[in-house]
C-alpha cells in the first residue's frame, strides 16, 4: 500500500475542497496584519522662541566706561554700571535705561544676581518708559506762531510775537500774554530757546518761594537748588541739602509743584520711601497719593515744546 503524499497536491486538494463547500471563500481576502498607529500628536504645538529684544540704553560717550549686558528671558538689557561707598546694590531707572549703582567691593556676578533678582520689576519699569516715549511721540509739536498757547501753572498764556530792534520777553499777568521781541533773522530755535529761558527763570522763581515756604513747616534747611531738565524725573535731593527740580514743573498746577518740593523737602529728614517719609509729607501734603497719580496723568498729555 503505498503511502499518501505530503506535499503541495494534498494541499491543493484541501483548498479546493473548501472551496466547493464555501463557495464565497475565494472572494474573502487573506488576513493582513492590523496597521500600526501613528504616534499621538500634541494638541497645541509651541510657539517658536521670540527674539531677543533689546531695550534702550542709557547714552554714551567716549569718555564713558562701556555699558554691561544682562540677558532677562527674551530680553538684552545694557545697564550703567557706577561704583560708591554705598552697602547695597540699587537701581534706577529714566527714559535712557537702567543704571545700577553697586558697593566698590562688588563682584559682577553678585551684581548680575541682584538684577535678576529685581528683574520683573526693571522690565515693568522699562517697558513704561518706552510706552511713554511712544506716546510723547505722537504728541502733535507745537507751532510757534503768534497766538500759540503754552501751558504755564496748569491753564494756558498766550504767545505773541512783536517786531522789535532787540529781543525781549515780558510776560503781562493781567492778560496772560506772553510777549516777544522778534529781531530781524531771528530763527525758530532761537525763538524757543528765548521762551525756554523765560520758562527756567519763572521755575527756579517759584521753587525758591516754595521751598523757602515748606521747610521751616517740616524743621528742614536746604544747602542748594539747582535746575533739572531731566525726562520724566521730577526731583531729587542730597545728604548734603542740595535739591534738584526740573523746570518743567512750571507748566503744572502749582499744587503739584509744591508736591513734589514737599516730596524732596522730606527726604532732608528720611532719605527713603518708608512709611516714615510719607508720614513727613503728609504731614504738610495730606493728599500725596492724587498729586502723584495726577501728575503721571498730566505729564502724558503735555505738548511737545522743548525737545531737550
Amino acid at each position: 500500500m503505498n503511502s499518501p503524499k505530503t506535499d503541495g497536491p494534498q494541499l491543493d486538494l484541501f483548498s479546493q475542497e473548501r472551496t466547493a463547500q464555501d463557495p464565497f471563500a475565494a472572494l474573502v481576502p487573506a488576513a493582513r496584519p492590523a496597521p500600526v498607529p501613528p504616534p499621538p500628536q500634541p494638541l497645541f504645538k509651541a510657539p517658536p522662541a521670540p527674539p531677543r529684544i533689546n531695550l534702550p540704553s542709557p547714552p554714551r560717550t567716549p569718555e564713558d566706561p562701556p555699558l554691561r549686558r544682562i540677558v532677562l528671558g527674551h530680553y538684552a538689557v545694557d545697564y550703567e554700571l557706577k561704583r560708591s561707598a554705598r552697602r547695597s546694590i540699587g537701581f534706577m531707572i529714566d527714559d535712557d535705561g537702567l543704571h545700577v549703582t553697586a558697593p566698590r567691593r562688588a563682584i559682577l556676578p553678585d551684581i548680575d544676581n541682584a538684577i535678576r533678582a529685581k528683574q520683573r520689576w526693571i522690565l515693568t519699569k522699562l517697558h513704561e518708559r518706552g510706552e511713554r516715549r511712544a506716546k510723547r511721540a505722537e504728541r502733535v509739536p507745537l507751532v510757534w506762531e503768534d497766538g500759540a498757547r503754552l501751558p504755564y501753572l496748569g491753564g494756558e498764556i498766550v504767545l505773541r510775537l512783536q517786531p522789535a530792534a532787540r529781543s525781549h520777553c515780558v510776560f503781562d499777568a493781567q492778560t496772560r500774554e506772553l510777549n516777544v521781541g522778534v529781531t530781524p533773522g531771528l530763527s525758530e530755535w532761537q525763538l524757543k530757546e528765548r521762551i525756554k529761558l523765560w520758562f527756567q527763570a519763572e521755575a527756579k522763581r517759584l521753587f525758591v518761594e516754595r521751598l523757602d515756604f515748606y521747610a521751616p513747616q517740616l524743621g528742614v534747611r536746604y544747602s542748594a537748588l539747582t535746575l533739572s531738565s531731566a525726562g520724566t524725573r521730577w526731583g531729587s535731593c542730597t545728604v548734603g541739602g542740595s535739591i534738584r527740580l526740573n523746570w518743567r514743573l512750571v507748566h503744572y498746577a502749582l499744587a503739584l509743584l509744591d508736591y513734589v518740593v514737599v516730596h524732596e523737602l522730606a527726604h532732608l529728614r528720611e532719605m527713603n520711601h518708608s512709611p516714615r517719609f510719607w508720614a513727613v509729607v503728609g504731614s504738610v501734603y495730606a493728599d500725596y497719593d492724587g498729586a502723584r497719580l495726577e501728575l503721571r496723568r498730566r505729564s502724558h498729555e503735555m505738548p511737545v515744546l522743548f525737545t531737550d
